[in-house]
């Protein structure tokens, strides 16, 4: 019923791996895994398997149970018998493995954007644009104003650092609790699609970011953790570039489109979709729009990469439902073309 998700999946996944390793060899480097506090890939992924599995089965057989041990065997084999059919688990292996191949691809033709372009940036064009909607002044200079520069400063950057664990959260959540098998493929192809076209718009349109390229526009802001993530990364892509980095090191600066705006306005629309709670659909838009005003009160964005990463959500979103399998009627919203069991009900 979901082969043509499963496909475009693995098609997703399996073409950044591709151009990752192509790139790679073309350069004479070896392929960095980012982020590997867990070890080795072939470690790491049946451990977000099993960690998905866990995070579903414990914490509610505990509290099923009033945390009687006599009662936890039988609990835990019903909700097996229940939530883990094979569509469930074929979903969620799926989904991380997938998710966690494009991701890695990602990290890593990003990061090999300095060797394959040089100084070839496009930053003083987006900057002469975003000046010109601004009236002459830059947007992050406009916003230091009108926000201030220190509360605000601690507010957004918080914010904006939240997208680091929602886009895990957010994954697990889908594949594990969807109310629907459909949901949860709608919501891993869009992810990996969004992922794939953000690495496609680097290479297209490669920039900075104006807070790298014009720091002394934000040397007014009260220091933040987004401040420190931003120096961070300014010291890792001189790092990468300067060749004088530890295996597995990577660089991760690239302004055009924005992710951050992409992501959590997918997650926005999934949620707007496909979960019955108003107030967590409202919460994940007051998200998307506090976060699209942070990438360009931080320097981390154009207007255009926002613009871009918008469209990137979209298109995203789009193509997800099709290929799950939804029906996009504007009364009733998205709906599943054929209604599987609803295997969740809390």
């Amino acid at each position: 019923m979901y082969r043509r998700a499963q496909i475009l999946l693995w098609s997703v996944a399996l073409s950044m791996g591709a151009l990752a390793l192509l790139a790679a060899t073309h350069l004479g480097r070896g392929l960095a895994d980012p982020d590997g506090f867990l070890g080795p890939a072939w470690v790491r992924l049946p451990m977000l398997i099993a960690g998905a599995f866990a995070a579903d089965l414990i914490p509610r057989t505990l509290w099923a149970s009033r945390f009687r041990p006599r009662l936890m065997p039988e609990m835990m084999r019903a909700r097996i018998r229940q939530h883990w059919t094979r569509e469930r688990t074929v979903l969620v292996i799926t989904g991380v493995a997938t998710f966690y191949l494009t991701y890695v691809s990602y990290r890593n033709l990003k990061s090999f954007l300095p060797a394959l372009f040089g100084d070839r940036i496009y930053d003083r064009e987006l900057f002469i644009i975003d000046r010109a909607l601004f009236l002459g002044h830059p947007p992050a200079v406009v916003l230091h104003k009108v926000l201030g520069t220190d509360l605000s400063a601690h507010f957004l950057s918080t914010i904006y650092l939240w997208f680091l664990p929602l886009v895990p959260l957010a994954l697990t959540a889908w594949l594990v609790w969807s109310r629907t098998i459909g949901y949860g493929y709608w919501f891993a192809t869009s992810q990996c699609l969004a992922w794939s076209l953000g690495t496609a718009s680097y290479y297209a349109l490669p920039t900075l970011g104006p807070g790298f390229e014009y720091s002394w526009l934000y040397g007014d802001l009260t220091p933040t953790a987004s401040s420190q993530l931003m120096e961070a990364l300014i010291y890792g892509r001189n790092e990468v570039i300067n060749a004088n980095v530890l295996e597995g090191a990577v660089q991760s600066v690239a302004g055009f489109a924005s992710l951050h705006c992409a992501i959590t306005m997918l997650v926005a629309m999934m949620a707007h979709a496909t979960l019955r709670s108003k107030l967590i659909s409202r919460l994940l838009w007051a998200n998307f729009a506090v976060t699209v005003v942070a990438t360009l009160y931080f320097g981390w964005h154009y207007v255009a990469d926002d613009v871009a990463g918008i469209v990137i959500a979209l298109v995203s979103f789009y193509i997800g439902g099709v290929v799950s399998g939804q029906n996009f009627d504007r009364r009733a919203g998205a709906r599943p073309a054929e209604a599987p069991p609803v295997l969740e009900t809390t």
